[in-house]
């Protein structure tokens, strides 16, 4: 084998969620940062927000869209021109510019908004800005980020982002990336956040609540929980092991991809753990102080590689997340001395073979596209990846893949060619048979 992998294919355009979801994102131009100015009000409900958004032109433009619901625009400009008209209709916000936009062109934009923000319904439930007991939560996967300010939401036009976030000072405000400021003034507190990378809109999120912040490590990479104060003993209990967690996933997957990795957890109940770029929110109900949720906490963190830094470019890849998430639970629990990944390869198999066989794992489908056989599934794959390729060359494609593709937007079409490489005989049918036919094939036997 080489010593060095030729470089892999070029990152994926712009992925298009048409298929998905028809109704998000927008053609015409893409996003390259985002700064947010939200000013929100816990005890009532308001926001009220300056986004400022510069973009690029794809092509020449006399008029463009924004994903936008459930708020209300007050004044719009582009290139410090009021616009000539913006208009709110079926979650977009359409605005046409007093002058047109050429193709190439770098232009901003400035909207000023408000309102009462909430969650949108979806074919997945309702997402998006969301009242707690006594604060905030941000769900945007896959179409929520649309709640709370305007975008390009698609999972393929990630931006940085810069966020000025101002609420009571009695609420701990944590926002995506670096905390670089925090200044009380009178009974508010503002917070600045800063990312240093990239970020898919469905994965930018805001979490608002009474928290204690507490170090959980500071090795390999700082680690961080804010915790309500009367949870905090079974929270240090549960996330005590993550440390050694993140170092398995160091050692598989290669260096954590960002500066530092934050986990929270809400005074309310939440169905399931919700992963964001550069931190993860559980419910009080993931919390017993016996690891009752050890798998979830291992699973968001593999979210750190694998859709934070390395993003789906459109929805049917979606296995590119959740099968590596959770194939990352099975690492840890033989790593820990639960079953070996083997073992829990056998024993969801057989809990998928006596399912129905209809899900194509490299396009479930909208409807399909968060079932957790494609989660199961996708880790069964890499499991018999690996035993195709053997552990030096499977764990050297993670890393290439990982390494080579940092920040980026990755396809199934992608992971094909980085796999081959690894590979002395073509792969082809072994990816036809598990990621492209929806009859769930036999395990390779020993």
């Amino acid at each position: 084998m080489p010593n060095k992998p030729p470089a892999l294919p070029p990152r994926a355009e712009l992925g298009s969620n048409r298929e998905y979801l028809p109704t998000s994102g927008n053609a015409g131009y893409v996003v390259t940062h985002y700064a947010l100015e939200l000013d929100y009000r816990v005890s009532n409900n308001r926001l009220a927000g300056i986004a400022t958004i510069t973009a690029t032109a794809t092509g020449d433009l006399v008029r463009f869209s924004m994903d936008f619901a459930g708020l209300t625009s007050n004044r719009v400009s582009v290139n410090g021109v009021a616009a000539k008209k913006a208009v709110e209709t079926l979650q977009k916000l359409t605005i046409t510019p007093a002058h047109a936009i050429a193709a190439g062109s770098v232009f901003t934009v400035v909207i000023r908004y408000g309102g009462a923000p909430a969650p949108v319904k979806s074919l997945w439930g309702e997402v998006g800005w969301e009242e707690l007991e006594d604060g905030v939560i941000v769900a945007s996967q896959p179409c929520g980020a649309m709640t709370f300010y305007p975008c390009n939401d698609q999972p393929g036009n990630k931006a940085t982002y810069s966020f000025q976030i101002s609420a009571e000072s009695t609420h701990h405000v944590l926002a995506n990336g670096r905390l670089t400021s925090r200044v009380p003034r009178a009974s508010r507190t503002t917070w600045t956040y800063v990312t240093d990378e990239p970020v898919a809109s469905y994965l930018v999120s805001i979490q608002i609540g009474r928290y204690r912040e507490v170090a959980l490590s500071r090795d390999p990479v700082p680690q961080f929980a804010l915790i309500p104060a009367t949870l905090t003993s079974n929270a240090l209990r549960d996330f005590a092991d993550q440390p050694r967690m993140l170092a398995l996933f160091e050692r598989c997957f290669g260096p954590y991809p960002f500066t530092q990795y934050t986990v929270i957890v809400t005074d309310d109940e939440l169905e399931i753990p919700l992963e964001a770029h550069g931190f993860s929110a559980f419910g009080r109900n993931h919390i017993d102080g016996q690891g009752g949720s050890e798998r979830l906490i291992a699973h968001e963190l593999a979210h750190s590689w694998f859709g934070n830094s390395l993003t789906l470019a459109s929805w049917r890849d979606i296995w590119l997340h959740e099968g590596f998430a959770c194939y990352a639970e099975w690492l840890w629990s033989e790593e820990s001395g639960g079953p070996t990944a083997d073992a829990s390869v056998k024993q969801h198999w057989r809990r998928l073979n006596a399912l129905p066989q209809d899900l194509v794992l490299g396009d479930p489908g909208p409807e399909l596209m968060f079932d957790d056989r494609v989660y199961k599934r996708g880790a069964i794959f890499l499991h018999v990846l690996r035993r195709e390729l053997g552990d030096q060359a499977f764990f050297a494609l993670l890393h290439s893949w990982v390494a080579e593709n940092r920040f980026g937007s990755v396809t199934t079409a992608q992971f094909v060619t980085a796999a081959e490489f690894y590979s002395p005989a073509p792969l082809t049918t072994l990816f036809d048979t598990w990621v492209f036919q929806a009859r769930l094939p036999k395990l390779p036997t020993d």
